[in-house]
């Protein structure tokens, strides 16, 4: 599956945005999507997933409470509704998909998930 996220920008502090990563390929419902996010010198680090039909997510505990995961698997399209941003939130972010399922948990970790978009940037100005 080719992933593709948009809807960075620079937004100040406070402030909400949306992105978006369109996927190709494949459908998505055969995957549990995550986002990621990369700052300067920093490690990739998990944001948010959510599972193949969308009953279940889970949340880094930095962006709980303010970050919200969706999916359209009509639409082939995952979300990521970030409100109440902070400068900390600046990164590069990354949407995924990983083929591993399950019962009781979702991945969390960058090497469960094979497919990557090219990332969209977002700064949070203070």
């Amino acid at each position: 599956v080719q992933l593709q996220a948009c809807g960075g920008g620079v937004v100040q502090a406070g402030g909400s945005l949306r992105l978006s990563c369109a996927a190709s390929g494949r459908t998505i419902s055969t995957y549990t999507m995550g986002w990621f996010r990369q700052a300067p010198g920093k490690e990739r680090e998990f944001v948010a997933g959510i599972s193949r039909y969308g009953g279940s997510s889970n949340y880094d505990d930095l962006v709980k409470g303010r970050f919200i995961i969706s999916r359209d698997n009509a639409k082939n399209t995952v979300y990521l509704q970030m409100n109440s941003l902070k400068p900390d939130d600046t990164a590069v972010y990354y949407c995924a998909a990983s083929p591993k399922v399950g019962s009781s948990w979702l991945p969390d970790s960058p090497a469960d998930f094979g497919s990557w978009g090219q990332g969209t940037q977002l700064t949070v100005s203070s």
